[in-house]
């Protein structure tokens, strides 16, 4: 069986004792549980992000730093522009990208609140997504990645070790806000997790998808976690590229292929921040179809035949990253 939790573990374990290197400061609270801060008292870093990325994955991805290239975008920007991007290659995707990855698990206690991804939530198994992956982790550990601009303190460390089944000091907790470089390095390792979760919406079988990647530049850090949101939101929306292998009909994936990019969603074309403000702070009233990356292919290994779509947008993504 693979164990996602056990996979991280290993890597939370050389972020522990590398924490001086990786600018990270670790923290063990009263009840055992051990909390990694990767951007909110600490500064984090590029390593770290890759990391933190890698764990978020379950252990079944390599996450590595590229230079992505666009073109100007418009008639006056000739010259085009490069972003230092994250590119992904993952292998049991529907395993780590959905069981793993997936940012599914809303946490609130009190006055703590944080969204949760990476591989504890497999031992909780509590989402939806669960009844479609045949899968389930069994670990006496549990990794859990926390996006949120606080620390956890006890009282969230023992609700989570209790839904998940461990001891408090069996549990490790990694947090980066979203506007931290951290922060913008994990969203942007969702490039092949995004599409994932787009084609499970559609009703696609993601367990057909054997090997999945994905390129997306790294936003720029934001001054606050809401305009991280929107920056982070547009890299993948209008500059991530993903490819995936699948076993299925090329029926299937001729009718699918149309819908999977974000340019497929009402809502395309406008920043992410600006919809946001649009719809009155109300993340729920956003096109769902829109999450997704700007470019999609698929090949079909029983055909041998590829499917594309979608297209990228560098004059958005340049307004939104750099001069926004």
């Amino acid at each position: 069986m693979i164990s996602v939790n056990q996979r991280a573990s290993a890597i939370i374990q050389q972020m522990i004792s590398e924490q001086e290197a990786l600018s990270l400061r670790v923290n063990r609270l009263k009840n055992g549980t051990t909390v990694l801060d990767a951007g909110i008292e600490a500064p984090g870093s590029l390593e770290a992000g890759r990391l933190f990325s890698c764990a978020c994955l379950g252990g079944l991805g390599q996450v590595t730093f590229i230079q992505q290239s666009f073109d100007g975008g418009t008639p006056d920007r000739q010259s085009g522009f490069q972003l230092p991007a994250v590119e992904v290659h993952i292998s049991h995707p529907h395993i780590a990208c959905m069981a793993s990855q997936y940012a599914g698990w809303a946490i609130r206690l009190n006055r703590y609140s944080a969204i949760g991804s990476g591989p504890a939530r497999a031992l909780y198994a509590n989402e939806e997504i669960y009844g479609k992956l045949d899968y389930v982790d069994r670990s006496e550990t549990a990794v859990l990645m926390l996006e949120s601009r606080s620390l956890p303190d006890e009282d969230v460390a023992a609700f989570v070790a209790q839904k998940c089944g461990v001891r408090p000091e069996q549990l490790f907790l990694a947090v980066a806000p979203t506007a931290s470089l951290v922060g913008s390095i994990q969203v942007a390792a969702r490039s092949a997790e995004t599409g994932m979760h787009k084609l499970a919406e559609l009703g696609f079988d993601v367990r057909c998808i054997t090997a999945a990647a994905g390129i997306c530049p790294m936003a720029p850090v934001a001054a606050d976690d809401l305009r991280a949101i929107g920056r982070t939101n547009d890299a993948i929306l209008y500059g991530g590229t993903v490819f995936y292998t699948a076993a299925a009909e090329d029926e299937e994936l001729a009718d699918l292929i149309l819908k999977v990019p974000s340019e497929s969603s009402k809502d395309y074309g406008t920043p992410f921040y600006d919809l946001f403000k649009r719809y009155k702070g109300d993340f729920y009233q956003i096109d769902r179809m829109l999450f997704s990356p700007a470019q999609v292919i698929i090949n079909n290994t029983r055909s041998g035949r590829s499917f594309r779509a979608g297209r990228l947008n560098p004059s958005l993504l340049l307004s939104s990253l750099i001069e926004g």
